[in-house]
């Protein structure tokens, strides 16, 4: 029998105060009824003596303390999964909003999932392809890494999301079923339908399940979207053996959620006003990503995070840094070019790229074709700007080429359309014709049968 507590003493912005509890845990779901049949739900935030404070999911206008009831409903938020998730949308906290009947559960889920025991994991070492020359040549995703996006306020990440989720795949033999679950946090509603029709658009839907919190939702409700999207991401991956992408976005969002629910409680802010457990927050969802020796399904993440004033020391991103396995990084500068995806391959970076390549998962000269760019890339953007300071004129013939290169590279390999679905051999390809246009004397990280045997016709002369 459930208590019905007459006690609500105090509304304060999204917080209600029950007192004289007893047996509440924290976390636990409560139902608060303002007026006969009206409820208005929350959970538990902090239990203090016989004082519990409890976060609204719903906005706490009309609630009158004296004439309101709390009952406590003995359970945490969870979220029932079944294979019919898929091709579903569903809202921040979990709800049906594509029209569609509910979801029949085969079981509820509790959000906040179980840590993954460190022994259990097993490394990640296969290659998945999107379809996106920059990641897959250069910055390689493994399954079952965490690889986020830094972006920056007005720069496309949110269609990088979008094809990224459309072409995403996992190219070994007998790798099984791919799905892809995506959760947009804090996003406008014209930003969610776009998600919604260019997933029903290209048919990635069938293989999708997505959740959509919009800007003017709660921010509790903002705060458990990635984690309704990570259980139903760890049901798909180790429940029905599927390979899983999890793409967050935006993770800014999510972390201003959690700094206004700490300044409700009246927490001590640290960096920047954020909570001094930002760090922790933020691991428990990113540590959920990876693979379980054993199981063959897999979970791989790509959070998306728009760092502020383009502000790499930022807490979001600099904490995110600390906690996954590298990151990509866009540029202004190229998207200001009209390169698009405009990804800045010089800083980015992913950790594993080596466990995801080579013979057997990519190619041979995958390694070698990856540096060999890298460094010629870098040498080029050096010899351009040593052109601004000394002009053109004062540049050595192989200099004058490296920085031809380098516009080149960006022009033909970096730039690609937002449909393009290039393969890796497609990507591994264009970069060896890029090479073509240096001296062979100068690409010192490439095999020498490597060049012989993919190197074109007529070219590194």
């Amino acid at each position: 029998m459930l208590k019905e507590y007459r006690t609500v003493t105090e509304v304060a912005g999204p917080l209600v105060i029950v007192e004289k509890i007893t047996n509440v845990k924290y976390e636990e779901l409560v139902e608060i009824e303002i007026g006969p049949g009206v409820y208005r739900r929350g959970k538990v935030l902090e239990i203090t003596e016989d004082k519990a404070l409890v976060q609204m999911f719903e906005n706490t206008q009309g609630i009158d303390p004296a004439g309101s009831t709390a009952k406590f409903l003995g359970k945490v938020m969870q979220f029932p999964v079944s294979k019919d998730i898929l091709g579903r949308v569903f809202s921040g906290s979990g709800r049906v909003i594509d029209k569609g009947p509910d979801i029949i559960p085969d079981k509820l889920l509790n959000i906040n999932g179980s840590p993954l025991n460190p022994f259990a994991r097993d490394y990640p070492n296969d290659f998945i392809q999107t379809g996106i020359s920059t990641i897959d040549a250069m910055n390689t995703l493994v399954r079952g890494q965490k690889l986020p996006i830094f972006s920056g306020s007005g720069l496309p990440h949110a269609k990088i999301a979008a094809q990224i989720a459309r072409h995403a795949k996992v190219i070994s033999e007998g790798a099984g079923d791919f799905a892809v679950v995506f959760a947009a946090m804090g996003i406008t509603f014209e930003e969610a339908q776009f998600f919604i029709d260019d997933f029903k658009r290209t048919g990635a839907i069938e293989r999708s399940v997505l959740f959509l919190n919009l800007a003017d939702d709660p921010a509790i409700e903002r705060v458990a979207t990635p984690r309704l999207a990570l259980t139903a991401a760890e049901y798909l991956a180790f429940d029905l053996d599927m390979h899983v992408l999890v793409i967050l976005t935006d993770l800014t969002n999510y972390c201003e959620a959690l700094r206004e629910v700490s300044a409700a409680r009246k927490e001590i802010p640290g960096r920047r006003g954020y909570p001094g457990y930002l760090y922790t927050d933020l691991a428990t969802l990113y540590e959920r990503a990876g693979r379980i020796k054993g199981k063959p399904g897999s979970i791989t993440q790509i959070p998306i995070l728009t760092m502020p004033e383009d502000d790499i020391t930022h807490p979001i991103p600099d904490l995110t840094g600390y906690i996954t396995e590298g990151q990509i990084i866009l540029s202004r500068d190229l998207h200001r070019k009209g390169i698009y995806p405009p990804i800045n391959v010089l800083p980015s970076l992913s950790r594993l790229k080596d466990k995801g390549i080579g013979p057997g998962k990519t190619r041979e000269d995958h390694a070698g074709v990856m540096n060999q760019l890298f460094a010629a890339y870098a040498r080029g953007k050096q010899a351009k700007e040593l052109a601004v300071i000394l002009g053109e004129a004062a540049l050595s013939e192989d200099d004058q080429k490296f920085a031809k290169f380098s516009d080149a590279f960006e022009d033909t390999y970096v730039r690609q359309g937002e449909n393009e679905d290039r393969t890796i051999t497609e990507s591994l390809t264009l970069g060896w014709k890029l090479l073509s246009m240096l001296p062979v004397a100068e690409l010192k990280r490439v095999k020498e049968e490597h060049i012989k045997k993919y190197m074109p016709a007529g070219g590194g002369e």
